[in-house]
């Protein structure tokens, strides 16, 4: 994976950190971060060593959405931030938004597309779709209310205004809150974890996770009855083996 000035990437122990390195924009999405992302991405999916993903972003956004400046044409090539930005909750490994700053409509929308968030004490979070006239396009209508419910999906959305980290987390768009000095220390100590678990165990209760959210209940339990059925098949579970 080549290294990127718009993308900078780390990787320790099973952990790779990717930072959205644009601040002087407030890390908005341009043409060559969004490949950047789109390749960095394809090359989590098929690395086998690499088990766990955080991304953040260079003080002091995490990501302010599309570069309008760069998108703002009627010929833009829109679409493919759009497929990056739907690439995120399609990986079969976890991912962990470390949130270091604001994260604004399509950075939300990235941020939402992660397995989970962790936020700094600074972290903002908005969506102006209306206020710039625009119809979202990365899920925003779609993963919002279903993260937060419907009430609280059409305050942010209908009025462009910014919750506080506080607010996200007790609404549940965000885990946690930190510390902005913590912020990447305690999401690489979550991920640290994670890596320790099986893959194979981790990516199906991920699996699991996601396919039971979008059923009913009844659906659900269908769901991990099969799953579990499978695993048996393949795999002795844990407790028989220490016998």
């Amino acid at each position: 994976m080549a290294q990127s000035q718009v993308l900078l990437t780390d990787s320790d122990n099973g952990v790779l950190t990717l930072t959205l390195n644009r601040p002087d924009v407030r890390n908005a999405l341009n043409l060559a971060l969004t490949r950047a992302l789109v390749d960095a991405l394809t090359h989590f999916e098929g690395d086998d060593s690499l088990r766990v993903l955080i991304v953040t972003g260079a003080d002091p956004a995490f990501c302010a959405g599309l570069d309008l400046g760069e998108f703002s044409a009627p010929d833009a090539p829109r679409g493919e931030v759009a497929a990056m930005i739907d690439m995120w909750p399609r990986l079969s490994k976890p991912v962990i938004a470390a949130c270091n700053g604001a994260a604004v409509t399509g950075g939300l929308e990235l941020a939402m597309g992660c397995d989970f968030i962790i936020a700094s004490e600074r972290a903002r979070f908005a969506d102006t779709h209306t206020k710039i006239g625009a119809l979202a396009g990365g899920g925003m209508t779609a993963r919002l209310p279903h993260i937060v419910g419907s009430r609280w999906a059409k305050q942010i959305s209908f009025t462009s205004e910014p919750i506080d980290a506080v607010t996200a987390l007790r609404i549940g768009l965000v885990n946690e809150v930190t510390s902005h000095a913590t912020l990447l220390e305690r999401a690489r100590a979550l991920a640290a974890t994670i890596a320790s678990r099986s893959p194979e165990l981790i990516g199906t209760v991920k699996r699991v996770i996601d396919a039971g959210a979008l059923a009913s209940l009844s659906e659900a339990l269908e769901i991990e009855k099969a799953a579990l059925a499978e695993r048996k098949a393949k795999t002795p579970m844990a407790w028989q083996t220490e016998r």
